[in-house]
């Protein structure tokens, strides 16, 4: 009796630490018998806006070092910032040396993420997909006119002509402007030359596939964007031929991994939408 009433005891006092450990099992164990076959295939996502490259690069090192024999990048992404966007892209061409890449344009295939996507082997598009949006723009608002109502005053310490550009306190002056359309001009420039090499386009006739056209997906097609429509069905079917595989097996996500990828993607959001404009995006 001693001991049932020490049990009971304990179910009693740490009920709720249990129930809660049972949710999580319940959430998180494997919902079918464990696969022991290697993966062979594997997809990448590209989700939202693109504020980082962390995660994305720590899944191409496991794409380029495992048993996988090709990759589907899978993309709904409208672009986002510059450096984690070339990274992105640099990191799909050198895992093309290695292994096949097919990249699917899922719903939003523009600027940052189309610039990730486009050292694919091929790019099948959603027939419904918007692809494009080749530019880069820098944005910032002018936030003088409240800070007046507020009472508020900038105080600057500064050393360097353009230190303070890009300032939300005050319009930006002439010389400050001319600047930052350097840095925009020189990003633009090296994002067109980039897509017309890995898509073998004609830079000559860069405005007709750039200039931040925004394209369906039959017409991103007709000026070399996109090689073929198709649905993620027609994706898998075309990597999975790339790759030459023969019992395809697709390596699964663990799902608290997935689980945190899914609230990774809507806090970058949250943070992209809030400081959208202190820096060049594409």
């Amino acid at each position: 009796m001693k001991y049932i009433k020490a049990v009971l005891e304990f179910i009693s006092k740490y009920f709720k630490s249990l129930i809660f450990l049972l949710i999580l099992f319940l959430i998180f164990a494997p919902s079918k018998k464990v696969d022991f076959q290697k993966p062979n295939l594997m997809d990448i996502q590209i989700t939202g806006p693109i504020i980082s490259d962390k995660e994305f690069l720590k899944k191409i090192d496991i794409a380029m070092k495992s048993n996988i024999k090709g990759v589907l990048l899978v993309v709904n992404s409208p672009g986002g910032a510059v450096a984690p966007s070339i990274e992105m892209s640099l990191a799909i061409k050198r895992l093309r040396k290695q292994k096949p890449v097919v990249a699917y344009a899922k719903g939003l295939m523009a600027s940052g993420s189309y610039y990730a996507s486009i050292w694919a082997n091929k790019i099948v598009a959603n027939p419904g997909a918007t692809i494009g949006s080749i530019g880069v723009i820098f944005e910032a608002p002018n936030v003088e006119e409240l800070a007046n109502k507020l009472g508020i005053k900038e105080q600057v310490v500064k050393k360097g002509k353009y230190k303070q550009i890009g300032t939300p306190t005050r319009a930006w002056k002439p010389y400050e402007k001319a600047e930052l359309q350097k840095v925009i001009d020189n990003t633009y420039d090296m994002f067109v030359s980039d897509v017309a090499k890995a898509r073998k386009l004609n830079l000559a006739k860069k405005n007709e596939f750039a200039d931040a056209h925004i394209f369906t997906a039959k017409s991103a097609i007709k000026v070399g964007l996109v090689d073929e429509l198709g649905t993620i069905y027609e994706a898998k079917k075309e990597i999975i031929k790339l790759s030459h595989v023969k019992k395809v097996v697709w390596r699964k996500e663990d799902k608290f991994e997935k689980f945190l990828d899914k609230f990774i993607s809507k806090l970058s959001f949250s943070i992209y939408s809030y400081f959208w404009g202190v820096k060049a995006t594409l």
